[in-house]
C-alpha cells in the first residue's frame, strides 16, 4: 500500500464516547513522495555518519550516560517535569524535596533505558520487552498505581478534565492486544521490506494512537525509537534520542501526530520525524567534536600536576561518566584519603575544569559544568 493511500481508522462507538481504533499497520507500504524519498536519504546518511563516528572515539562509553541522561530529562519535560541534566546527575539529598518525585522520574527512566538496551542482548522489540521497561519506570512514582508493566484493562485519553471533554481517546482497552501484537509483528517481520526509519516512525505514530499503558505511554514511545535502531544496528552504541527535537517543536510534535488521525497524513509525520533524525544526528555529531576539543584542553592542563597526573587523568576520564562530583565518592572510587580527595578536587577547581556549586563550607558538590553545558 501506498503511504499516501493509508487510512488511519475510525471512531467506534462505545457506551457514552467513541473511542479512535486505528487500521493495521502490518502490511507492505510503498513510498512514491519524492521530498519524502530525500529527507529519507539525508536522514540516513546522517545517522550512519553519526554511528561511525561514535565508533571512531576512544572510550565512547564514558560518555553514552549524558546522552541518556539528555534523553531522560527531555523525554519527562515533555511530561511535565522540571529537573534539568544537572540535578539528574546530583544524589537526591542535594535536590530540593519539592521537586525529588521530577528527579525520580528522571532516575527511573535512566534506568529503564539502560536496563532495555541491554535487554536487547536477549528479546527482541516486543511488548515482553516494553512492559519490563514500564515497570521501571513506574516504579516508586506518579503513576505507579496505574497497572505498571502491564497492557491497560480500562479506557484512557488524553486532554480534558475527563473522558467528556477528553482531546483523544484511543482504542478501547480490549482492542490493546491485538493492536500490540500487529505493532510488534510489524516491528520485527524483514518479509515485508522497508527501510528501517520509515518503519519506526510509523510504529511509533501506532504505539502512541493505541496508548497501551494507562501511563508513561509518551515515554515508553519515544524510548522505543531508541531501542529499535540500537536493535536493528542502525547504532552500535544508544547515541541517538529524538526527545530534544520532539521537545523543542513540542506543537508540531503533537500537531503532526494529530494530522495523521484527523487527515491520513502519514506522510508528513514521517517527514517531521525524518527531519528530527537528521537534525539531532548532526547535533550530536557536534557534541562528540566538542567533547575531544574539550577533552584535549583538559588533559593539557592537567600536565601541570606532576607527580599526581596520572592519578589526575583518571580522575579526568571519571568526570565524562560522573560530572557532578562528592569528595567522599571521590575518595572511595579511587581509595585515596578524604584529605587527598579534597586536594585532587581542589587542583581542577584551580584548573578551571571544577567549579562548586553549593557556597556551602561542608557538603560541597562540585561540577564538570563545561562538559555539562554541551548537553544542553
Amino acid at each position: 500500500m501506498n503511504i499516501k493511500e493509508f487510512n488511519a481508522g475510525g471512531y467506534k462507538q462505545q457506551y457514552r464516547y467513541k473511542s479512535f481504533m486505528p487500521s493495521s499497520i502490518h502490511h507492505e507500504w510503498q513510498i512514491s513522495d519524492s521530498n519524502l524519498i530525500l529527507l529519507l536519504s539525508k536522514a540516513d546518511s546522517k545517522l550512519g555518519e553519526l554511528n561511525a563516528f561514535s565508533q571512531l572515539i576512544p572510550d565512547i562509553d564514558f560518555f553514552i550516560k549524558m546522552h541518556v541522561n539528555k534523553e531522560a530529562t527531555s523525554s519527562s519535560r515533555i511530561e511535565g517535569t522540571q529537573t534539568n541534566i544537572e540535578e539528574a546527575l546530583q544524589k537526591i539529598e542535594s535536590i530540593d524535596p519539592e521537586r525529588r518525585d521530577d528527579w525520580i522520574e528522571v532516575q527511573n527512566y535512566i534506568t529503564a533505558m539502560n536496563e532495555a538496551v541491554t535487554s536487547l542482548e536477549q528479546l527482541p522489540i516486543s511488548s515482553r520487552l516494553l512492559k519490563n521497561t514500564h515497570q521501571i519506570l513506574l516504579q516508586g512514582v506518579r503513576g505507579q498505581n496505574k497497572q505498571p508493566g502491564e497492557f491497560r484493562k480500562s479506557q484512557n485519553w488524553i486532554g480534558g478534565a475527563s473522558i467528556n471533554d477528553a482531546v483523544f481517546i484511543p482504542p478501547y482497552q480490549e482492542d490493546v492486544l491485538d493492536l500490540m501484537a500487529d505493532l510488534e509483528h510489524f516491528l520485527n517481520d524483514e518479509t515485508h521490506p522497508i527501510p528501517h526509519l520509515i518503519r519506526i516512525a510509523i510504529a511509533h505514530y501506532q504505539f502512541e494512537t493505541i496508548h497501551p499503558f494507562l501511563d508513561g505511554n509518551g515515554r515508553i514511545g519515544r524510548l522505543l525509537i531508541t531501542l529499535y535502531l540500537v536493535s536493528k544496528g542502525l547504532l552500535t552504541k544508544p547515541t541517538l534520542y529524538l526527545s530534544d527535537f520532539f521537545e523543542k517543536h513540542k506543537s508540531l510534535y503533537y500537531d503532526n501526530l494529530t494530522r495523521v488521525r484527523t487527515h491520513n497524513d502519514m506522510t508528513q509525520w514521517i517527514k517531521f520525524f525524518l527531519e528530527g533524525v537528521y537534525q539531532i544526528s548532526e547535533n550530536s555529531i557536534e557534541t562528540f567534536k566538542s567533547i575531544i576539543s574539550l577533552r584535549h584542553d583538559c588533559e593539557n592542563k592537567i600536565f601541570s600536576l606532576g607527580k599526581k597526573t596520572k592519578l589526575a587523568q583518571n580522575f579526568l576520564n571519571n568526570l565524562y561518566k560522573t560530572p557532578v562530583v562528592y569528595s567522599q565518592d571521590v575518595a572511595t572510587t579511587f581509595s585515596i584519603s578524604l584529605a587527598a580527595a579534597l586536594r585532587l578536587i581542589d587542583d581542577f577547581v584551580r584548573l578551571e575544569i571544577l567549579h562548586e556549586i553549593t557556597g556551602y563550607k561542608r557538603n560541597r558538590v562540585f561540577v564538570f559544568s563545561k562538559y555539562i553545558k554541551l548537553f544542553e
